[in-house]
């Protein structure tokens, strides 16, 4: 099948399919609408991290600091009441069982990754600040990724702060902390990016781009979803090809194990490729 190929495939979806494909610090070899915005589910908890330990290097939090667990927030909305999450939506009952005692800025951090904890994720929004993650953003090179507020922030999202993610500026991100990990970047510290991959690399949801690479092939990403929304993105580290970075978003009518299967199969083709991954001419 050629990109070609691909394309065409992808725009018969019922909805909108966004990918990009390439080596680090290229041109991407192939990308599908790329540059369409879709909410981002997930896939911001991603510059959440980056801003915690960016936080961390500035020595403005440690991350192995204890915090409050706590399941009360302020809205993003500048007159909107006070909200908590609600337990049966989350991912990650490990965050839960540690309600009103403490844990770990890095604990936290780690569970809102490997779980895709909400609640993690909205305790360290409060810590790092929403500004931190737009810095985050466009230190990666984002054209158009935000995000504007926790989640289940109803109120903010009703008037119409929200967080929506592109597949370029995941793969930009996710990008950045990968060649980071081997030089001075723009998000962190080697020693931070190496940190936030491995990180990555544990995550416990591979139903989606990792199901479409052979056992035992390294993947760093994170993925996200909603109704409707299937998204996932990371740096593949073959052993015999360069590493590469894939994001895939999808805003469709399928279910959602149907876009899992989509992004699988999508991720099937870009490994069959990795050898032959040159920017597009």
């Amino acid at each position: 099948m050629t990109w070609d190929d691909l394309d065409a495939r992808l725009a018969g979806v019922p909805g909108t399919v966004s990918v990009y494909a390439g080596r680090l610090d290229a041109a991407p070899t192939w990308t599908h609408a790329e540059h369409t915005p879709h909410y981002a589910a997930s896939t911001m908890k991603v510059a959440v991290l980056a801003a915690l330990y960016r936080a961390a290097e500035a020595g403005a939090l440690d991350p192995d600091t204890p915090v409050p667990v706590h399941n009360d927030f302020p809205s993003a909305h500048p007159d909107g009441p006070r909200f908590s999450l609600t337990p049966h939506y989350d991912n990650d009952n490990a965050v839960w069982d540690r309600l009103d005692r403490t844990a770990t800025l890095r604990w936290l951090a780690e569970r809102m990754i490997v779980r895709s904890s909400n609640l993690a994720t909205n305790i360290l929004l409060g810590h790092v600040g929403l500004p931190a993650v737009a810095e985050v953003w466009a230190l990666a090179g984002a054209r158009h990724s935000v995000t504007g507020r926790g989640i289940e922030d109803y109120t903010a999202r009703a008037a119409g702060i929200t967080n929506l993610v592109t597949a370029a500026d995941l793969a930009a991100l996710l990008g950045a902390l990968a060649t980071g990990a081997t030089r001075p970047g723009p998000i962190a510290t080697p020693a931070n990016c190496a940190t936030m991959l491995d990180v990555l690399r544990a995550q416990e949801f591979r139903e989606d781009l990792p199901a479409g690479l052979p056992a035992g092939v390294p993947i760093a990403h994170k993925n996200g979803w909603v109704t409707g929304v299937r998204h996932g993105v990371g740096v593949v580290l073959p052993h015999d090809a360069p590493p590469y970075v894939l994001a895939v978003c999808t805003t469709t009518d399928l279910t959602d194990p149907d876009a899992c299967r989509l992004l699988a199969d999508v991720s099937v083709r870009v490994w069959a490729a990795r050898h032959d991954l040159r920017p597009a001419p």
